[in-house]
């Protein structure tokens, strides 16, 4: 249950060298990650800027030697299901029970074709076997013990319930037992994670990954690994995933409303921002989403009060936590800081 983990072991493992020769196609890729939606301790800050930075760069690089907008994402996604920063895999927050449930969900904007899992427990990254679903299965979704059965089949390891647990999400639900506690003030501080990107060859992806909501009735599933709620990835228009409050997103169906805004004509910004208004105005629901559109513009927008987002198109790395805020670098630059 260690929270820290040694950075250079979390950096040697993630972070590969971005100066592979790069493969020509059309497209100039672009990735854009978020670290979820909320409040964000101020003692946190760093770690999630340093946390969402490395998941664009091992993205980027994925997609800057002519890797699928698929690999990067689910790459990029792996990195912040190993960050205990996140609220997703390692890190997750704990059911009543005090135990780990994970959703997951990753789609293909090629083919529209999409895996995802829910209330899984004891694996390390539920997007790995999301994807799994999506490409070994005739279904969409598998759920719990049928979800597990299904990760022991693929020969996906199990780990220790008690590996994905933190000393904070520990401390967490133990307070929220406390007769005099306040659920609701422990679900500002949450941290899905999510990427979209587009490759070189002009396919786009989607990737959520969350443990939900602290203290949740086992069982509980949210809008993670629900399509078009969670995520959605289309060709035709763009990518998005999305974070916030679960039931508040699967009400409006947020990631496929923001498309609807595209196809209607909106960019990527207006498009957010038009159904992130909705979800507040609709049903009182905060949230974030990261969007990118089939031809490589993107927006980062959210509702809270901060959001940790990365994102990293023609070489140029830029990230921030609040609204406004948007720090630039190139991305070797942003590699040798975070390797140093």
């Amino acid at each position: 249950m260690e929270e820290k983990k040694e950075e250079t072991e979390l950096q040697h493992k993630h972070l590969p060298s971005i100066k592979e020769e790069r493969i020509q196609f059309n497209m100039n890729p672009v990735i854009v990650v978020h670290g979820g939606a909320g409040r964000i301790f101020k003692e946190r800050e760093d770690g999630s800027r340093s946390g969402v930075t490395g998941a664009a760069l091992k993205g980027y690089s994925i997609l800057k030697c002519g890797g699928s907008a698929l690999d990067a994402v689910e790459a990029a996604v792996v990195v912040m299901e190993d960050d205990p920063h996140f609220n997703a895999g390692c890190g997750s927050v704990l059911n009543e029970k005090g135990e780990v449930e994970m959703d997951a969900i990753i789609m293909d904007g090629k083919n529209l074709a999409s895996g995802a899992v829910s209330a899984v427990k004891c694996i390390a990254n539920p997007i790995k076997l999301a994807r799994l679903v999506m490409e070994k299965t005739d279904h969409m979704l598998l759920t719990d013990q049928g979800a597990s059965t299904f990760a022991r089949t693929m020969g996906v390891p199990e780990v220790p319930g008690e590996k994905l647990i933190t000393e904070r999400s520990l401390e967490r639900w133990k307070k929220n037992l406390e007769a005099d506690s306040n659920p609701q003030e422990f679900q500002k501080d949450l941290g899905t994670v999510g990427a979209v990107a587009v490759d070189s060859a002009g396919n786009v992806a989607c990737a959520t990954s969350t443990g939900g909501l602290t203290n949740k009735r086992v069982g509980r599933v949210g809008d993670t690994a629900c399509i078009g709620s969670g995520g959605y990835a289309d060709n035709n228009v763009g990518a998005t995933s999305t974070t916030g409050h679960g039931e508040s997103i699967m009400k409006v169906v947020l990631a496929r409303l923001i498309l609807y805004h595209m196809e209607q004509g909106k960019s990527p910004e207006d498009a957010a921002d038009a159904a992130l208004n909705c979800m507040k105005t609709r049903v009182g629901g905060l949230g974030g989403v990261i969007v990118i559109s089939s031809s490589g513009d993107w927006a980062a927008r959210f509702s809270t009060k901060q959001m940790s987002w990365a994102t990293i198109k023609d070489d140029q790395l830029q990230c921030g936590i609040y609204d406004g805020e948007r720090h630039t670098q190139s991305a070797e630059e942003a590699l040798s800081s975070l390797g140093s």
